[in-house]
């Protein structure tokens, strides 16, 4: 996001465009999803593990359900908005959220 943002735009816009790419995608998010919740009593933090990692979970399986097309045409919508730079400014963000996550666990 931060060195290749219209890399990071472009993988957003093939999200659902596939049966394949849009389950492969749900599938592969819930894995730390699951991380979160059976490792959360290893960290810091483990209300916070355990919640986000539930919200993760829950919020893959609606994506389930939610129609290929539905979620692909959000995905577009969300890359027509997000400029490359907006990309580079959050992206740091980010890198904090996964230091602070990675330091969290004991």
């Amino acid at each position: 996001m931060l060195i290749r943002p219209k890399t990071a735009r472009e993988t957003l816009r093939k999200a659902g465009s596939t049966n394949l790419i849009n389950y492969t995608e749900i599938t592969l998010r819930m894995i730390p999803a699951i991380a979160l919740i059976v490792f959360s009593d290893y960290s810091k933090y483990p209300d916070f593990f355990k919640l986000f990692g539930w919200f993760m979970l829950i919020t893959s399986f609606v994506l389930y359900f939610v129609p290929r097309k539905l979620h692909h045409n959000f995905s577009n919508k969300c890359a027509n908005i997000l400029k490359p730079i907006y990309f580079q400014l959050i992206s740091p963000f980010s890198i904090i959220i996964g230091i602070i996550i990675i330091k969290s666990v004991t």
